[in-house]
């Protein structure tokens, strides 16, 4: 994954660096770090982040079904 992926991925799940810091319990210089020659992005970034999004969308959906049911 790119740093610009990254950044694309962090904008689409509406979070900062620092807050995806806190939500994966890393410190926010070493996420801010990742993306250079010598600290690549952690392989498993981009499914968290996905797999956050998706969980996001479903939660939404379930609250603005939830009057209904």
């Amino acid at each position: 994954m790119t740093k610009t992926e990254f950044n694309k991925l962090l904008y689409d799940a509406n979070l900062s660096k620092k807050e995806f810091s806190n939500l994966v319990e890393l410190s926010s210089v070493t996420v801010n770090g990742w993306g250079g020659n010598d600290k690549p992005i952690p392989v498993w970034v981009s499914s968290w982040l996905e797999n956050y999004i998706k969980a996001k969308k479903f939660d939404l959906i379930v609250n603005n079904i939830k009057p209904y049911i």
